[in-house]
């Protein structure tokens, strides 16, 4: 059994791009059983209205297969909610915080108000997963050129991304945090190192997405470089093969897609959202990709199955 506990399956207004159905019947022709959404959707995902209002666009015989996070916004009170919503709701995979712009709306960007966030978590007694989009706004520029596809991994440099990171332990860390601290899509060594060593003092986990791990930002400068703006956007080639060793010693808790669909019209031609359709890699990634790169079959199983369902404590 395999988990991609990090898609977005946009449905609703951007049906367009992609539902839920159609997610899930992509999971399954690739080798996942089972997907956690995330909630920066048209129309974010931050109550249980809203996880409601997801749950019932899901196939009845895929409801096993679905889970979804709640996102987190600066209100305390929809704070405590979505932790009580955790507790309670086995659909409800845990919460997640943007500390950074990407696609959507739920953007938390000021440090004071991040660390707000552990605090109410903290003082709620939240013990469950707090997953993380990790770059910081003001090590970001906004001088992305559309004629010049690369100049967006330019923009978005690793050094947001470390030091947001930074942000985040010393967060959990300062409030007592109870809870699993998760780095999502981690894009250079500087982020897994700083996880290794915070694991001594916090619950921490990282994930890494396929597109980190196989391709360098010299995608971009292909002809449809455009297609392979995301975010965090692609590393250069030495990023993408200290990543590959991370990995390789056991540094990473787990694999996951950051699946975001987008039209390709969208893309090449109008708005030129961030986001790649990493779900279609995932078969090749884990049947050859990996070993080839020398993971084992039994470590396979721990980053794309074992450490998920024991960080999250699904009862399966």
């Amino acid at each position: 059994m395999r988990i991609d506990p990090h898609v977005h399956f946009r449905d609703e207004e951007q049906s367009y791009k992609e539902t839920i159905a159609h997610g899930l019947k992509i999971a399954r022709e690739q080798g996942v059983d089972i997907v956690f959404d995330m909630p920066n959707t048209a129309r974010p995902v931050i109550s249980e209205t809203d996880v409601k209002r997801r749950l019932v666009l899901v196939p009845k015989w895929e409801e096993h297969r679905y889970y979804t996070y709640i996102g987190a916004t600066k209100n305390p009170e929809q704070l405590k909610k979505a932790a009580e919503l955790v507790q309670s709701n086995e659909k409800v995979c845990g919460i997640k915080m943007f500390a950074g712009k990407s696609v959507g709306n739920l953007e938390i960007l000021e440090e004071e108000e991040q660390r707000k966030v552990y605090a109410t978590l903290s003082k709620a007694n939240f013990k469950g997963v707090l997953a993380v989009h990790c770059e910081k706004e003001k090590l970001m520029a906004n001088n992305f050129d559309s004629k010049n596809p690369i100049s967006h991994a330019i923009a978005r440099p690793k050094e947001a991304e470390i030091e947001s990171v930074k942000d985040q332990i010393k967060f959990a860390i300062g409030t007592g945090f109870k809870g699993n601290l998760h780095i999502c899509h981690a894009s250079c060594k500087e982020t897994i190192d700083l996880v290794q060593d915070a694991k001594k003092k916090i619950k921490i986990t990282c994930g890494v997405t396929p597109h980190h791990l196989m391709w360098s930002n010299e995608k971009m400068n292909e002809e449809y470089g455009l297609l392979y703006k995301m975010n965090p956007p692609l590393r250069n080639a030495e990023d993408v093969k200290a990543l590959q060793e991370c990995l390789k010693q056991g540094k990473i808790d787990w694999i996951e897609t950051d699946h975001a669909p987008h039209a390709i019209g969208e893309k090449l031609f109008s708005g030129y959202p961030s986001g790649y359709p990493s779900l279609y890699l995932y078969k090749n990634f884990v049947e050859q990709f990996l070993p080839k790169l020398g993971i084992s079959e039994k470590e396979i199983e721990k980053i794309t199955f074992n450490n998920i369902i024991k960080t999250f404590n699904l009862n399966l």
